[in-house]
C-alpha cells in the first residue's frame, strides 16, 4: 500500500459540526476501504490566497493515510460530489516525505536547541 496526503478545504459556511461531519464521511470512506489512517490534522478556519466561489475563508483539514491506489479515484469522485468542498488535493508521498512526517510528529522540529535556550535567558 502507498502512503497518501490528502488536504480538504471545506466551505466556511459550515458550522463545527458540520465540518466535523464532512470530514468524519471521508474518513469512514477511507477506512470502510481498507486504508489505514495515519494521522488527522484540523488546520481550522483560514484565509484563502485568491477567492474560491466568493468566498475568501475556509475549513482546511490535512489527512495522512496508507490506501491502495484504486482508493485514492473513489474518494476524489466523493470529494467532486460533495458540494461541502472547495477544494482538495492529494499527494503520494515518497519514502523521504515520509520520514519527514515521522520526525515532524514526534517534535523533532519543535526542539530549541541548547544555543537558542541559554540566547533566551
Amino acid at each position: 500500500m502507498q502512503q497518501y496526503e490528502t488536504v480538504i478545504v471545506l466551505t466556511p459556511l459550515l458550522s463545527d459540526e458540520a465540518a466535523k461531519e464532512a470530514i468524519a464521511k471521508f474518513s469512514k470512506i477511507l477506512t470502510d476501504n481498507g486504508a489505514e489512517i495515519v494521522q488527522e490534522d484540523n488546520w481550522g478556519l483560514r484565509k484563502l490566497a485568491y477567492p474560491i466561489q466568493k468566498k475568501t475563508t475556509g475549513y482546511y483539514h490535512l489527512t495522512e493515510y496508507k490506501a491502495p491506489g484504486e482508493l485514492i479515484n473513489k474518494l476524489e469522485v466523493e470529494f467532486r460530489r460533495d458540494e461541502r468542498v472547495l477544494r482538495f488535493l492529494t499527494i503520494a508521498l515518497d519514502k523521504h516525505a515520509i520520514a519527514y512526517n515521522d520526525k515532524k510528529r514526534s517534535g523533532a522540529f519543535n526542539k530549541k536547541s541548547a544555543k537558542a535556550e541559554e540566547a533566551a535567558n
